[in-house]
């Protein structure tokens, strides 16, 4: 059988020279070529689909400039269907991996992942399979056990400063908006993360973006 084109996607150097060097050592998996962002990889991805020669698998890091990897994901997969992605990034919570995989990401990986469950990802991506970091996986077990909380657990004020938070609005501009001081702004928006179990603003956002207060980037 030939071996699995992959094709590297990350904004650090080092990166894509520690993957390709891993990928040199093998026999089933081969780099066909990298790009350091996303709009990068979707440009060099354009010249191989024109001329018949798409990488089966893109290992995509999710955090990048011009264009990052969840855009470029969804891009991929809905131009080319049959090239599988794969995601390459430091952050381990739910809520990112929920992005990841409904942007179409075939597996999510952490950077500091051996080297053995890189390779499985990408063998696992070419047989249609999904496969999670295993702490990847024990964190969205975790989120999938817990009791789901929703909107209705928030007060009516409590909705809108969690909107307000989606919108990227600072406590001051929360404060200005809804015509409360600062501190009560910023009460407010602790009680919101505590009712929905957050731990940070980002995770409130993409939450609200999840369950359709607000709509996505």
């Amino acid at each position: 059988m030939s071996p699995i084109r992959v094709f590297l996607v990350d904004d650090h150097a080092v990166v894509r020279r520690g993957m390709r060097a891993f990928f040199e050592m093998l026999d089933d998996i081969e780099v066909q070529g990298e790009a350091a962002d996303g709009q990068a990889a979707l440009d060099q991805l354009a010249i191989a689909a024109a001329a018949g020669d798409l990488p089966d698998v893109v290992l995509m890091d999710l955090l990048m400039p011009r264009l990052d990897g969840i855009a470029a994901t969804k891009a991929i997969k809905q131009r080319y269907p049959g090239v599988e992605v794969v995601a390459l990034t430091s952050f381990s919570e739910a809520e990112r991996v929920h992005v990841a995989l409904e942007a179409g990401a075939a597996g999510y990986l952490l950077k500091d992942a051996e080297a053995d469950q890189v390779g499985a990802a990408v063998r696992a991506a070419k047989r249609g399979q999904v496969h999670l970091d295993p702490a990847v996986a024990r964190t969205l077990t975790r989120s999938l056990v817990s009791p789901h909380r929703t909107a209705t657990a928030l007060t009516p004020r409590e909705r809108e400063i969690l909107i307000l938070v989606a919108k990227g609005q600072s406590n001051k501009d929360i404060a200005a908006v809804l015509m409360i001081s600062e501190r009560t702004a910023r009460t407010h928006v602790s009680n919101v993360l505590s009712k929905l179990g957050l731990t940070s603003r980002t995770q409130a956002a993409l939450w609200a973006v999840r369950e359709g207060l607000v709509t996505g980037p």
